[in-house]
């Protein structure tokens, strides 16, 4: 289902929610799939990222949501936004359900953690990292 077209009420339980190009570019989403119970696309080459985060916070309202995963595939400009929302979501909500973010590359899964994704948005910051 797309995230943008699906209503606020029909996302319950474990959710995922990933670039639309993940399952043909991963044979690995496959496996992924089982372990949800609510499967969301988006694309934000398409889409703008404020529209996505105003869904999923009106999805998350709802209560019935367990927890929220952001997969994509990694080096792309667009779906690294994906993984920028949880900070948004954090910003404008008080009480929100376990929410991850990982990356599927080379038919693997990886997790990715909050200072990593924070870094990629300071590039001045992760220039001067190594230095």
């Amino acid at each position: 289902m797309n995230l943008l077209e699906t209503n606020i009420y029909d996302a319950k339980g474990k959710v995922l929610i990933c670039g639309t190009c993940l399952p043909r570019m991963q044979k690995e989403f496959k496996k992924l799939e089982k372990e949800f119970d609510t499967i969301l696309y988006l694309c934000l080459e398409k889409e703008h990222i404020n529209m996505a985060i105003t869904k999923i916070c009106g999805m998350i309202s709802t209560k019935k949501i367990e927890s929220l995963t952001f997969a994509s595939v990694n080096k792309s400009p667009h779906c690294i936004q994906l993984h920028y929302i949880k900070h948004e979501i954090e910003r404008v909500m008080k009480d929100i359900p376990k929410i991850e973010n990982i990356i599927i590359e080379d038919n693997k899964i990886y997790e990715i953690s909050d200072e990593t994704i924070s870094l990629s948005k300071n590039l001045i910051k992760l220039e001067k990292k190594d230095k």
